[in-house]
């Protein structure tokens, strides 16, 4: 009997070690990519309708397919742009029609709104209360309370309203149209335009900022590469062309580079390249940044953005890039086995406890900011 008790107790000392060991290895933040879909276009063929949802420390495994009110159309639209607040536990995006509010906790849709003039990329102030929504490539942006979905504000810029850009402050929001060579600001506290910056060598295309405001890198059209400008003070525009490439047709966008993002550090600058299905790797410790590498991917890139440690990259081939290696460590894949490529996804951290404690942004935005 003392032998048996023995033993009884060893194998419950065994279990409870083995129990905590299992917790110990547990992430202390469970890492999510919300992949909103169709991202390329209405391509449904790129991962089909409704928000993909992958594993970032599990090899990025499909987890599941949440449907939305957009998913749920008969013919589901285009989903234009992402964002998301981990204070208000809201992920937000758009339709050329809508822009729609959904639960990052119960999973479900808050709310829908047509806003006039039609929805573009938007983006979020970072206390989750204010969206500047472009129209759909026209000449306004829609300032939103994020609460209710309401119009507050109209921002008038006339430059074809397409993609915005929040600072890291939320001061600011930087302002691209496909129409016009120029960058507008707006100040938040008052939705005035306070500058124009350019012009560029092109319509602005996607672009980012640094975390200190001080640099924007630009896509224009006509150009593999970007251009780069001083936010501070007006010294003009340099243009950076991506050496040993040639440009070519492409499927979508109508420019050869349709995205660049900074990674987190602001060490690199990467553009994408569609003719050549390849995205590009710039040093940009320094100005003028100097070519690094290029890296295959498995279709047309339109866009790239970063996890928020910036240890990975993520074009919207869906090719899961280590930002160390400049391997490629995953391909998104989607219950059907088939290849998921979007140019709006988002990541999303949770605590063990399934609290929402930060959330990334569309854009490769910059996060180094002032000392």
């Amino acid at each position: 009997m003392l032998i048996t008790r023995v033993r009884l107790s060893i194998m419950a000392a065994l279990v409870a070690v083995f129990a905590f060991s299992a917790r110990a290895e547990e992430p202390a933040v469970k890492r999510l990519l919300y992949v909103m879909t169709p991202g390329v276009r209405n391509y449904l063929e790129y991962g089909g309708a409704g928000i993909a949802i992958f594993d970032i420390d599990k090899g990025h495994t499909f987890v599941r397919r949440i449907e939305t009110t957009a998913s749920q159309e008969k013919t589901p639209d285009n989903i234009k742009g992402v964002c998301a607040s981990a204070v208000t536990r809201k992920l937000y995006f758009t339709t050329p029609k809508k822009l729609y509010a959904f639960d990052l906790v119960t999973e479900k849709t808050l709310w829908e709104k047509a806003l006039p003039k039609g929805c573009d990329r938007p983006s979020l102030t970072p206390d989750g209360t204010i969206l500047y929504v472009p129209s759909f490539e026209k000449d306004i942006w829609n300032v939103v309370n994020a609460e209710t979905g309401d119009v507050i504000a109209t921002v008038e810029t006339h430059n074809g309203a397409h993609n915005t850009v929040g600072s890291l402050d939320g001061k600011r929001m930087y302002l691209g149209g496909l129409a016009a060579p120029t960058l507008f600001v707006a100040d938040t506290s008052n939705h005035a335009i306070i500058k124009r910056v350019g012009p560029f060598g092109g319509a602005v295309r996607p672009f980012t900022i640094n975390g200190s405001q001080t640099l924007a890198y630009v896509c224009v059209n006509g150009l593999l590469g970007f251009e780069v400008a001083d936010l501070v003070e007006d010294k003009g525009v340099y243009r950076v062309t991506v050496e040993g490439y040639k440009m070519g047709p492409v499927k979508r966008h109508g420019c050869p580079s349709h995205g660049v993002g900074l990674t987190p550090d602001e060490r690199e600058v990467w553009v994408v390249d569609a003719f050549n299905k390849a995205v590009h790797i710039f040093d940009s410790t320094r100005l003028p940044v100097t070519q690094l590498e290029s890296i295959k991917l498995r279709d047309e890139p339109g866009w790239v953005t970063f996890s928020l440690d910036g240890t990975l990259a993520y074009p919207s081939t869906g090719d899961v890039i280590d930002v160390k290696t400049r391997k490629i460590v995953a391909l998104l894949t989607d219950e059907k086995q088939r290849a998921v490529g979007s140019e709006k996804m988002v990541e999303v951290q949770f605590d063990v406890a399934g609290k929402i404690v930060k959330a990334g942004d569309q854009f490769g935005v910059g996060r180094k900011e002032k000392k």
